[in-house]
């Protein structure tokens, strides 16, 4: 078992026994001191074992990250063993685009040239009349599109919530939006005219953008050797790269020339009070959750958003009968474990959310389906022999993808705590 699984497993221990003696007291009931005691010790144990699991995920992902470039032989092993121990059924189109990656337009065979689209062959063409020595525009199969999302998801905690919009152009997408919360009838007299009430209408926009992997530098072993799943590899590299940017964006994006994001799109729901720059209590959380509408409250996405070293704060706090209002969960149950969750509202951590600070909007609550995904039907790749890599015994590559995203709401769905300016 390696050492990250026995972290998983000393948790899992911890968490379950934390839950059990949690549930042996009423809400309303003070638990007693030497229970609380303990609870406190295994509160603190399993905050430690969180950290050593961070930091075993840590060590493990820029191990990832630097084989590529720093050993390069290390990586092709990596690659040909994931490719030997998961090998995978491959469709026309996927072996296509294995035969792309590996040899360029020259490497398709005539039925897989004949199988791209006009844009595809726009594309090749456009690439290969320019100074640069460029093979691309090559829009890959929808299997890898769909594992490429998937994986994206470790790299941007936001691309696993809210609602994806999938389009075949990239134009504006309007949204006419309305609040009419505050808006009632009325009674009138016999042969008296209504009064008139007119709903404001205003327009929210979903643009999608041009995202890019940057080149990717390959050896020339990797991309040769016929044992390595060259796609998985590539799936890799990009889900790292483009799922960092969106979840940034998509988390705190101005919107203005990118996405805007969750963090900007919210309105406050509540203020620290002086002094609480880096602090939050137990009834901030209260009054935040009571800032949302409970119309929203009721829909199954409703939850917290928070950075993870805003989640240790939140931890630590504890209610009027001493009792922590943080419940840890484990990843072993009945079935499939249960999550943390925060006054019994799931908690969704995300590295990109800003830490607490002096004004900082640092944690999130309410229905978080309302923020859309945009994403243009398309993933191109781009392949390069010019002298800047055959020199050094490369091929680069380099992915585009279309997308987008913006809060559709103008009800207050979801409402953001913020840290006090002093």
């Amino acid at each position: 078992m390696s050492k990250l699984a026995q972290l998983r497993a000393a948790r899992n221990t911890k968490a379950q026994e934390a839950q059990a003696l949690n549930a042996k007291y009423p809400a309303d009931q003070r638990m007693p001191s030497a229970e609380a005691s303990k609870l406190d010790t295994l509160l603190a144990e399993i905050e430690a074992i969180d950290g050593e699991i961070a930091r075993e995920q840590r060590i493990a992902q820029l191990a990832g990250e630097q084989l590529a470039t720093e050993n390069p032989q290390a990586a092709l092993d990596q690659a040909r063993d994931r490719a030997t121990r998961n090998p995978q059924q491959h469709s026309e189109n996927a072996h296509a685009l294995r035969a792309f990656m590996r040899a360029g337009v020259a490497g398709l065979n005539d039925a897989q040239r004949a199988g791209l689209n006009a844009r595809q062959t726009a594309e090749i063409r456009a690439a290969m009349s320019t100074t640069t020595n460029t093979e691309g525009g090559f829009t890959v199969a929808p299997e890898f599109y769909t594992n490429l999302e998937v994986a994206q998801r470790a790299y941007g905690a936001m691309l696993g919530i809210g609602q994806v919009i999938r389009t075949a152009t990239g134009a504006t997408m309007n949204f006419p939006a309305a609040d009419p919360t505050s808006e009632e009838g009325e009674i009138v007299g016999q042969n008296a005219p209504a009064s008139t009430g007119e709903t404001t209408f205003a327009n929210l926009q979903l643009d999608v953008y041009r995202y890019s992997s940057k080149k990717i530098a390959l050896p020339w072993e990797l991309v040769q050797d016929e044992f390595v799943n060259l796609e998985s590899y590539i799936q890799d590299l990009l889900a790292m790269r483009l799922g960092r940017i969106r979840g940034r964006h998509t988390t705190v994006g101005s919107g203005v020339g990118q996405p805007r994001g969750i963090v900007t799109a919210s309105g406050v729901g509540k203020v620290g009070a002086n002094g609480q720059t880096v602090t939050i209590t137990y009834d901030d959380l209260i009054d935040l959750e009571h800032s949302v509408d409970p119309a929203y409250r009721a829909l199954p996405s409703v939850g917290y958003m928070m950075h993870d070293t805003t989640l240790a704060r939140v931890r630590k706090i504890k209610d009027s009968n001493g009792r922590p209002i943080f419940v840890p969960g484990y990843e072993n149950g009945n079935p499939g474990g249960a999550p943390d969750r925060l006054l019994n509202r799931p908690i969704i951590v995300n590295q990109d959310m800003p830490v607490m600070a002096a004004n900082a909007k640092s944690i999130l609550f309410g229905a978080f389906e309302k923020y859309k995904h945009r994403q243009v039907m398309d993933l191109t790749i781009f392949r390069f022999t010019d002298s800047a890599f055959a020199l050094n015994g490369q091929v680069g590559f380099c992915a585009f993808q279309r997308a987008g995203g913006n809060l559709i709401d103008v009800g207050g769905a979801v409402k953001a705590y913020q840290n006090s300016a002093t």
